[in-house]
């Protein structure tokens, strides 16, 4: 399992987390974003910039991702292409999009686009909370811990 990032948008914290995750589980990590991002010298974290564009970040993750891998991501339209990949996919909120889930999600994001296409201030997301960077933490805990449950039984 590799874990994919897009980090155009992924808090800091978030990316702490993920670098810690990817040192203590030997686990390969690369953000890709279309602007410069630091990240730790270590053999399991990398960097990878793409040109700047529309979703030329997402289209590269999608690119690469292989199915079993995690892709870090708020993008849901990127969610639901690496799901339909056979990937997992978790936002920077705790939250597993699931093939389940995915399509609701998709929905709800159009729906909201139409709403502000219309005129209609939506607001943001809010800041990110000490729970949500827990929930993040706590999932990305249980699926580096399945993977590495199925790896050693093989």
């Amino acid at each position: 399992m590799k874990i994919w990032v897009d980090a155009d948008a992924c808090p800091g914290t978030i990316k702490t987390i993920l670098f810690r995750a990817a040192e203590r589980k030997a686990m390969t990590l690369t953000l890709v974003a279309n602007h410069p991002v630091p990240v730790p010298r270590s053999p399991h974290i990398s960097f990878l910039q793409v040109h700047a564009g529309f979703d030329v970040a997402d289209n590269e993750i999608v690119r690469r991702a292989q199915p079993g891998d995690l892709v870090i991501t708020s993008d849901i339209p990127l969610a639901a292409e690496v799901i339909d990949k056979g990937c997992h996919a978790l936002s920077p909120r705790g939250e597993a999009y699931t093939a389940d889930t995915i399509r609701a999600r998709l929905t709800m994001r159009d729906f909201m686009d139409t709403l502000r296409a219309s005129g209609v201030d939506t607001g943001g997301p809010p800041p990110l909370s000490q729970r949500d960077r827990k929930a993040f933490a706590d999932q990305l805990d249980r699926l580096l811990g399945r993977y590495t449950n199925q790896t050693s039984v093989r």
